[in-house]
């Protein structure tokens, strides 16, 4: 199997957003475990769908307060075999993350920011 890449979308209604790109673009859908979350497929893309405020995963509220909205939290998803360690090194060099670590259903996520003040969540699977 080759390479994929997750891109995680912040959305109002997770089963319309599934609806919507399963009937109109193409995308197979891969999991649904949660109101909150489904995971979609097509080719290499996966396109996980989370409601804002969570319960757990990526729509969950921040520290600070924030709750993630359509449209201002989008991202791209890197797959880390270590978070801990990633965190660890991406710390030791000065980063900013915009959070802690969480726990979802699929795995353990934290978001850090670019220089720009762009996401990239670094994305640990469940073994």
């Amino acid at each position: 199997m080759g390479e994929t890449v997750l891109v995680r979308y912040i959305v109002d209604d997770v089963d319309a957003a599934l609806a919507f790109y399963t009937a109109h673009l193409g995308f197979d859908e891969v999991m649904h475990p949660a109101p909150a979350f489904a995971m979609l497929a097509r080719g290499p893309l996966r396109l996980a769908l989370s409601a804002p405020g969570g319960p757990g995963g990526g729509g969950q509220t921040m520290p600070d307060g924030r709750v993630p909205e359509p449209g201002g939290w989008n991202r791209i998803s890197l797959q880390v075999d270590d978070l801990d360690a990633e965190v660890l090194r991406l710390r030791a060099a000065g980063t900013h993350f915009r959070n802690d670590v969480v726990e979802g259903v699929g795995g353990r996520q934290i978001l850090v920011e670019d220089p720009a003040g762009n996401l990239v969540e670094l994305f640990e699977p469940r073994r």
